[in-house]
């Protein structure tokens, strides 16, 4: 057991926690004598099913996928299930989630108070240098592709805070309590990979609507199951899900506006 430290972003999570609270896929409950943690998925199984981890094996879990696959993004919603970790007091609580979810805590803390201390995508790419400088080149509606694209909840679960023009923080409802204050590196590798292929020459290709829709059903699929050995951060692959969603992002924005949710089976002849 180690000794407890309450400093504020400790406390406060701990007011917020009552009895027990989901961050991103891991339930936290409190026990009689500390606190447990578990899968969110595993939350109504029987203490004897799940394998007990300590708080120092929380890391090994959190960095490799049931495949084997290493997780570039903690907060992936791809943390493996089967286990539980019991702690006994606040101070290992707090290292137990900075574990799973590296720096949760001061960002949720810091989150609370408005305007949250965010640094947006412009500030971010204009004061990168080298290679990553290209990331600065996209406009703000490739921008926004590009960060729908690569930050979708089936990716990662980060509440993202920050913004470019023309696209609006995550709602405060949406993916997790974690909060997102500026752009990973995995977003800046794809925004540069982004306008890479912004750069390249363009191709014609003439569909209907529908046709449209049917590309955008495939996209979607294929987004979903991914080759088995494909890297994640790997966005030189054209099965990348992140390329193949941004990808869909472009083509939707084409769909017209009067049909874009609509069946053209439902359409009158």
């Amino acid at each position: 057991m180690t000794n407890a430290f309450h400093n504020p972003a400790l406390a406060a999570f701990l007011d917020a926690l009552a009895a027990e609270l989901t961050v991103a896929q891991v339930r936290v409950r409190r026990t009689a004598d500390g606190f447990e943690l578990r899968h969110e998925a595993d939350d109504r199984a029987a203490d004897g099913d799940l394998r007990p981890l300590s708080v120092a094996e929380l890391c090994a879990l959190a960095t490799h996928a049931d495949n084997g696959a290493f997780r570039p993004l903690r907060a992936a919603p791809n943390l493996r299930r089967g286990w539980r970790c019991k702690v006994g007091d606040a101070a290992e609580l707090e290292l137990a989630l900075n574990r799973l979810y590296p720096g949760f805590l001061a960002d949720w803390f810091a989150a609370l108070t408005p305007p949250p201390p965010v640094t947006n995508y412009r500030p971010f790419v204009e004061r990168q240098t080298g290679m990553y400088r290209l990331a600065a080149k996209l406009n703000d509606a490739q921008a926004a592709q590009t960060i729908r694209a690569c930050c979708h909840a089936r990716f990662c679960l980060k509440r993202r805070l920050w913004t470019v023009a023309g696209l609006a923080p995550d709602p405060p409802t949406a993916k997790s309590m974690i909060p997102c204050l500026e752009p990973c590196a995995l977003l800046l590798e794809f925004a540069r990979k982004s306008m890479r292929l912004e750069q390249e020459e363009k191709m014609t290709v003439d569909l209907s609507p529908s046709d449209l829709r049917s590309v955008l059903a495939a996209l979607d699929w294929a987004a979903q199951h991914p080759p088995p050995d494909l890297r994640e951060a790997d966005f030189a692959d054209a099965a990348n899900p992140r390329r193949l969603r941004r990808v869909a992002e472009k083509l939707r924005a084409r769909l017209p506006a009067e049909t874009a949710g609509q069946n053209p089976d439902e359409r009158d002849e």
